[in-house]
């Protein structure tokens, strides 16, 4: 499919010829064949005009989960990637929690081939150690060359010492990335919310900032040993912003991402026990969420993620203890970093990331290939069920006053916008 976009206001800081210009953008067989003030495309072209039209290259989220294979009710892969596309995503990395887990070259291949041509592009995540059960590693070198882009035993800590010092060293020979979980479980225990007056005052059961900050802790000094490259997903709290920036200055090839609902939320909204507000790790103190924000701003966070985990009714409406973690967040990501942050720093966190797992950095460029998100900064809602186009409906943005709507994507020759 041809596609022009009309009149759409483009950001790209790293492109000051065509930042913040409005422009026509001619799509021709999957590549950009023309930007111009007035473009005048031929018969087969399908003209797209939306409301205050903006444009950017493509965005990414580096932790995505569906439920296919295994979990089929809580979301598919066909229905999950097009999804992410309408919330205004071209790339996800899709996390290792399905069942099976993916923990050889045949699974690898198995999600990216189901996935493909519906939507966001899918960079799999492979699991550490087989079955995801932390006593052997995984075929890590055979998925790397299927399409891993890293290794994760999702949510789940590395909690021998040992075996993530040999996971880093032997990732090495491959340029591989390590994914470890910052929770140390014998601290945490079966604690579901951050640990403090709110918990004491609810009668839940806390997880201190201590259970991540030791394990954080130890991962770094891992990697000091070990060498290579490790990625800590979703830090939480203040003291674990300190610990990547020191490591960070030592010189220790480390990254970090944090979930957008640590950066909106804390664990004040806790006492309408609503269990889609249960998430690993928890929603912590307003301290916590403003290092995390600062963390993001300096850089010593290196991204942002929505951390969207589908859950169905059943396992979410149930006792606070015994619900599920994870909330819904690929719809609800632009207009929640744009109410934090506004449009240009929202737009800059949301194309970080890429270059960590090896993914190829996007252009606006002609002759390049189409990856572009589709916005609208300046429309406020309140979001609804309506807007929400994934299988389960656990979202802790339902009834949130937004600023900023994804339009969708275009992602070489094929569009996904809202409305359809």
């Amino acid at each position: 499919m041809n596609i022009l976009l009309k009149s759409a206001k483009i950001l790209d800081e790293d492109n000051k010829g065509l930042h913040k210009k409005v422009r026509d953008i001619w799509i021709k067989d999957g590549l950009i064949e023309k930007i111009g003030a007035s473009v005048k495309p031929d018969s087969r072209t399908k003209i797209i005009e939306l409301p205050n039209l903006h444009v950017s290259r493509g965005w990414m989220d580096s932790s995505v989960s569906f439920g296919e294979p295994g979990y089929e009710e809580r979301e598919t892969l066909a229905n999950g990637v097009r999804v992410a596309a309408l919330s205004g995503f071209t790339d996800i990395l899709l996390n290792p929690n399905t069942n099976p887990v993916p923990d050889s070259s045949g699974d690898i291949i198995f999600l990216k081939k189901t996935a493909a041509g519906k939507g966001a592009r899918v960079h799999p995540l492979g699991t550490l150690t087989r079955g995801a059960k932390g006593i052997d590693l995984a075929e890590l070198f055979d998925m790397k060359n299927s399409g891993a882009v890293a290794f994760y035993d999702f949510k789940s800590p590395v909690t021998n010492s040992n075996l993530l010092k040999i996971a880093l060293q032997y990732a090495q020979g491959f340029n591989g990335l390590v994914l470890s979980f910052p929770l140390d479980m014998s601290i945490a225990g079966r604690g579901s919310v951050n640990e403090g007056n709110i918990s004491t005052k609810l009668g839940l059961g806390g997880v201190p900032a201590l259970a991540e900050e030791i394990q954080i802790s130890r991962d770094l000094f891992i990697l000091d040993y070990a060498g290579g490259k490790l990625h800590i997903p979703t830090i939480s709290t203040a003291a674990a912003v300190d610990l990547v920036a020191s490591a960070k200055k030592k010189g220790l090839n480390v990254s970090c991402s944090v979930a957008m609902h640590n950066l909106f939320f804390t664990d004040d909204v806790l006492e309408e026990y609503d269990t889609n507000y249960k998430v690993m790790p928890p929603l912590r103190t307003s301290k916590d969420r403003e290092a995390l924000r600062k963390g993001l701003r300096s850089g010593v966070i290196d991204m942002v993620t929505t951390d969207h985990i589908p859950m169905d009714i059943e396992e979410k409406r149930i006792e606070f203890d015994r619900a599920a973690f994870g909330s819904l967040g690929l719809e609800s990501a632009y207009g929640i970093l744009n109410s934090i942050f506004g449009t240009e720093i929202a737009v800059q966190l949301l194309t970080k990331g890429r270059e960590r797992f090896n993914i190829p950095t996007v252009t606006i460029k002609e002759g390049e290939p189409a990856c572009l998100s589709l916005f609208n900064p300046e429309e406020d809602y309140v979001n609804s069920k309506e807007n929400i186009k994934s299988i389960s409906k656990n979202s802790m943005y339902l009834g949130k006053k937004i600023k900023g709507r994804a339009y969708g994507a275009v992602i070489n020759d094929q569009i996904f916008t809202n409305p359809e």
